[in-house]
């Protein structure tokens, strides 16, 4: 008992130290986990009718890229619902999220203790906890009163991360426009936690409270639209119209009455008046996608409206005023463009007054492993799979591979090959093999190169917890190895208590 009081002690500092509001989370978990002893736990945040991950303790990385939409989950369902602890019984039939996402675990291991916790401030429903375990009367020595103290605790943190979130970004925006809650809310979502990705979610939440031009530049694949999506979804325009151009597209005999309109008569053709593009984001925003295409004739028509806001219909002598924000996006160069003269120069620094450079794949470490987890629950939802998931042949050659298509080549690998994984499954656990994949980045000739990259490569691309549980799992395994299988010599050569080892490899997906 006064193991358990300190625990709950250590809860509640845990969660006001003068640490960020992620730290804060993950040391909560880490401590609910230990107080409950507990293969894995998770703080989900409720938006609209969807539980998105914040942090996750013992489950594989991939679960934190999962927005799980509560009518797709039954369990998380009627937590949601629910007003109290909630005990799901060990031989209960509604599928639990996690079943084969647990660490080091996969296919049809089944989680079969589970608690779930709703999280309410002043009975609203912000959030849930989620504690799981393989024994089925694992968390019976915990009275509901001491689960509603972890509850209350959770909620309190989450609701002050949700109140310090909403106050930064109103001062973010207070010297330009303000950002109503109802159009920051219905911001675009951008999967990512690396560093890279912090970056260009800093730079978004900067322009995207002014009005100034945005030239968003990145690799084929990189997600350049849902850059510009963000960016309006978080201006004062965010309650217009977002008009969308691909100017690669444009027939160069159309591409001027797509931008600026035409009046009936204009040209053969031409049976009515038609809007252009800048009229019918009159008062929102223009997303230019691929303007590095544009011809240089229209360059020049562009810049113009771009200088002065105003614009004549072809065939119309008339000049229109439109209050319209750019914002383009290109793969190309266009410095380099300029230099050889297909590009003019005084349009390219027009629209570069905020340059945006969005970070291929390749860069964002392991937020490879959230966008695969993101798209492997869509997959779940559209092939009607109970469970999917990724094997660790597979996370090891996902990073090894350059990913030259990006997000978009991985999302179309990742659908292609749970289809064949489903294909092949014998049970409702679909687990996503190498195979799967083909000859795209998991050739035999790498193998051996793989296997002494691969250290170096976790320690780089996940997060320290991650590396040292990676660590952790692979010496241990290797000294089980040397010793024929004995957790008391290999307790004794790493000099640590056997009962620690025992419950270190446990919480590990050792045994």
């Amino acid at each position: 008992m006064i193991h358990r009081r300190k625990n709950f002690t250590d809860l509640a500092l845990n969660l006001t130290r003068g640490l960020s509001s992620q730290d804060r989370f993950d040391r909560m978990l880490v401590t609910v986990r230990d107080l409950l002893d507990s293969e894995a736990t998770a703080l989900l945040l409720l938006k609209g009718q969807t539980f998105v991950p914040l942090a996750i303790n013992g489950l594989d990385h991939d679960v934190l890229g999962r927005y799980f939409q509560i009518d797709q989950h039954p369990r998380l369902e009627a937590i949601a619902r629910a007003g109290d602890v909630v005990r799901f019984p060990a031989d209960s039939d509604l599928p639990d999220p996690y079943d084969g996402l647990i660490s080091s675990h996969s296919g049809a291991l089944k989680v079969h203790a589970c608690i779930g916790l709703p999280l309410h401030i002043n009975d609203r429903l912000i959030g849930a906890l989620t504690i799981d375990g393989f024994s089925a009367n694992q968390f019976d020595s915990f009275s509901d009163d001491e689960l509603r103290t972890v509850s209350a605790l959770a909620a309190a943190s989450l609701n002050n991360a949700l109140m310090m979130e909403q106050l930064e970004q109103q001062a973010a925006n207070s010297t330009s426009h303000p950002v109503t809650l109802s159009q920051s809310s219905a911001s675009v979502e951008m999967i990512g936690q690396s560093p890279a990705m912090e970056q260009l979610k800093k730079e978004i939440n900067v322009v995207a409270g002014t009005d100034l031009t945005a030239l968003i530049c990145g690799e084929t694949g990189v997600g350049k639209e849902l850059v510009a999506a963000a960016i309006h979804a978080q201006s004062s325009r965010a309650s217009e119209n977002m008009v969308y151009l691909n100017c690669a597209a444009l027939p160069e005999s159309v591409a001027e009455s797509e931008l600026f309109g035409h009046v009936k008569g204009a040209f053969t053709g031409a049976i009515s008046h038609r809007k252009g593009k800048f009229e019918m984001a009159d008062g929102g925003t223009l997303f230019l996608d691929e303007v590095g295409e544009l011809s240089l004739a229209l360059q020049a028509k562009l810049l113009r409206v771009l200088q002065y806001g105003d614009l004549q219909r072809i065939g119309d002598d008339r000049s229109l005023k439109v209050d319209t924000r750019i914002i383009a996006a290109t793969n190309r160069d266009l410095e380099q463009r300029v230099l050889e003269g297909e590009f003019r120069a005084d349009l390219f620094h027009r629209l570069s007054v905020f340059p945006i450079n969005v970070p291929p794949l390749r860069e964002r470490g392991s937020d490879l492993f959230l966008l695969a987890g993101y798209f492997l629950e869509k997959c779940r939802v559209q092939l009607g799979i109970q469970t999917i998931s990724l094997s660790s042949d597979c996370h090891h050659g996902m990073l090894r591979y350059s990913w030259p298509g990006n997000v978009r080549e991985l999302e179309h690998c990742l659908h292609r090959a749970a289809v064949l994984a489903k294909a092949e499954a014998v049970s409702e656990y679909v687990l996503i093999q190498s195979k799967h994949f083909g000859r795209l980045f998991l050739s035999g000739e790498h193998e051996a190169e793989a296997k002494e990259v691969l250290p170096a490569l976790s320690e780089q691309t996940l997060g320290l917890r991650e590396a040292t549980e990676v660590f952790q799992r692979q010496l241990i395994q290797q000294m089980l190895n040397a010793n024929d299988q004995s957790w008391a010599a290999t307790a004794r050569q790493l000099s640590v208590d056997a009962g620690n080892l025992h419950r270190l490899a446990r919480r590990l997906g050792l045994k």
